[in-house]
C-alpha cells in the first residue's frame, strides 16, 4: 500500500512537471529541475557506506538551482541524513557529494566531473543532450517541447547505485 502511494505521488509530480511549454513559461526551468532532482533521490538507493554524515547535493554552474534546492530542502532529512546543498565552482570540490547537478553552462567540464564521480556512490545529473550517453546517470532533455529525462543504467551500475523500476519506467532509457 505504501509503495503504491509513493508511485502515485511520483507519477503525479512527474505529470505536473512534464507539461507543455505554456506551463513551463509559468514555472522557470530551475524550479522544475530542483523539484525533479529531489524527487529522483527518493527513488535511488545508495550503498551502506554512503549513508553516514550529511547527504550532500552539489550544484555546479547554476546559482538558481542551488538557491531553490537550498531554500526548499537544505537542512531537511532524506534517507535518514540531513541534506546539505553546496554551490561548487571547481570540479575538484565535488569529492564528498552524494549527488552532483552539472548545469548546461558547465557541461564543458563534464569529463572532469565524471572522473570525480566515476566508481563512487555519486548520482550525476546533467542538462545537455548527449551527456546521458557519455556517462551521466540522469540527463534532462527537451523532447517535443516537453521536459524529459534519460537514465543510463550502466552508469548507475558503475556507481553502485540502484534505481527504482518506477523511475526507470518514466524515463528514456539509454
Amino acid at each position: 500500500m505504501k509503495r503504491a502511494l509513493q508511485v502515485l505521488l511520483l507519477t503525479s509530480a512527474m505529470a505536473f512537471v512534464f507539461q507543455t511549454n505554456e506551463v513551463k513559461a509559468q514555472r522557470p526551468t530551475y524550479q522544475l529541475h530542483s523539484m525533479l532532482i529531489f524527487n529522483f533521490i527518493k527513488y535511488i538507493e545508495w550503498p551502506a557506506e554512503a549513508k553516514s554524515g550529511d547527504f550532500i547535493i552539489a550544484v555546479y554552474g547554476d546559482d538558481d538551482v542551488f538557491e531553490e534546492l537550498n531554500k526548499l530542502y537544505g537542512g531537511k532529512s532524506v534517507k535518514g541524513q540531513s541534506v546539505k546543498v553546496v554551490n561548487i565552482n571547481k570540479a575538484v570540490e565535488l569529492n564528498e557529494a552524494h549527488l552532483i547537478y552539472l548545469a548546461d553552462n558547465k557541461s564543458n567540464d563534464f569529463d572532469e566531473v565524471l572522473a570525480v564521480a566515476s566508481g563512487k556512490p555519486t548520482l550525476l545529473i546533467t542538462d545537455r543532450n548527449g551527456l546521458g550517453e557519455k556517462g551521466s546517470n540522469i540527463n534532462f532533455k527537451t523532447v517535443g517541447g516537453k521536459l524529459k529525462f534519460e537514465i543510463n543504467q550502466a552508469a548507475f551500475d558503475k556507481n553502485s547505485l540502484k534505481v527504482s523500476s518506477q523511475l526507470v519506467s518514466m524515463a528514456i532509457v539509454i
